[in-house]
């Protein structure tokens, strides 16, 4: 099949990835920030997995959420890097059409799935602190496993369409994606039919399931503030939010942009193609690298444990 952006075809067996368009000569230095960035992430998400599994003290349902969203942000950073990293270095563009769509699966699967997990910890938090008493006989281990299971089943029902509905497109403007990597809507934009299903029904993931998790974090957050607020003493108070600051900034640092470039990409008029790629794939990448640094900074029982391993080292 012609490489050409003319060629006619229903049925593809390859796409073109652009990487970044119009900055294919700087392709090897962008690639810089982004090894660096998946170096940080494996390496703190595995730290993440290592000091849970070993410190017994950690074996509680805030730290086993953690782990989860430790695997999912391996999962996100690694179904996209490596072949991004394929074009910026060896220019290998084509990617068959069944890795794409595989590829566009995983992506918004485990996305889906962050935001899942992202609830759990909301939930976590707001019976630990409006509950307490009963949070160990709330969130048991068969609890916390079930909700896990919810989050995973959830991610993996709602984005199965993605790729169903694309296999039924046919294909006949273009086969070039420009971007480094497969997503929904631009694979979807090269067909030549009518898309709205699958635009209706992206739309309906972001708002009605990713949307839902924001909602419910809302407000067990309200309800948790409110209860701290009625605590006797400023340093309960002080105390008692500082367990939820790690939670709060991982949240922020993945809701608020992501929301941003998703609109960006469907409604946006005069944002530059390669601006609007380039900032999305450094924020695919930013939240994974983040996480592990947020929750192993701010988490006493994580950074203490850290602290210690390497003094054992050391000595």
């Amino acid at each position: 099949m012609s490489d050409s952006n003319t060629t006619d075809f229903t049925n593809p067996s390859t796409f073109i990835l652009m990487g970044i368009p119009g900055l294919e000569a700087a392709h090897v230095w962008i690639s810089i920030p982004f090894c660096t960035m998946y170096a940080i992430a494996i390496l703190g998400n595995f730290t993440i997995l290592f000091i849970v599994k070993m410190e017994l003290s950690l074996h509680q349902p805030m730290y086993y959420f953690l782990c989860m969203l430790a695997v999912t942000d391996l999962v996100l950073s690694t179904s996209i890097l490596p072949r991004m990293l394929t074009i910026f270095w060896f220019n290998s563009r084509e990617i068959d059409f069944s890795a794409c769509l595989t590829q566009l699966y995983f992506l918004h699967c485990f996305s889906v799935m962050e935001s899942g997990i992202f609830v759990a910890m909301a939930l976590d938090r707001y019976v630990a602190i409006c509950h307490p008493l009963r949070h160990s006989t709330i969130l048991t281990h068969p609890m916390v496993a079930k909700i896990g299971l919810t989050v995973v089943l959830r991610s993996a029902i709602f984005i199965l369409p993605y790729p169903v509905l694309l296999r039924q497109w046919p294909y006949c403007r273009t086969n070039i994606i420009p971007q480094p990597y497969c997503a929904h809507i631009a694979v979807a934009n090269l067909a030549c039919a009518d898309i709205r299903v699958s635009s209706y029904y992206g739309l309906f993931v972001q708002f009605c399931v990713i949307g839902l998790d924001v909602i419910f974090i809302f407000i067990s957050y309200t309800l948790l503030l409110r209860a701290i607020f009625c605590l006797p003493t400023k340093d309960a108070r002080l105390k008692t939010f500082g367990t939820c600051g790690s939670h709060l900034c991982a949240i922020l640092a993945f809701y608020t942009p992501g929301l941003f470039f998703s609109l960006t990409y469907r409604f946006h008029q005069n944002v530059p193609l390669h601006f609007h790629v380039l900032i999305t794939n450094m924020y695919l990448l930013m939240t994974p690298m983040l996480n592990p640094i947020i929750y192993g900074v701010r988490t006493k029982q994580i950074r203490g444990r850290l602290l210690r391993l390497f003094t054992h080292k050391g000595t």
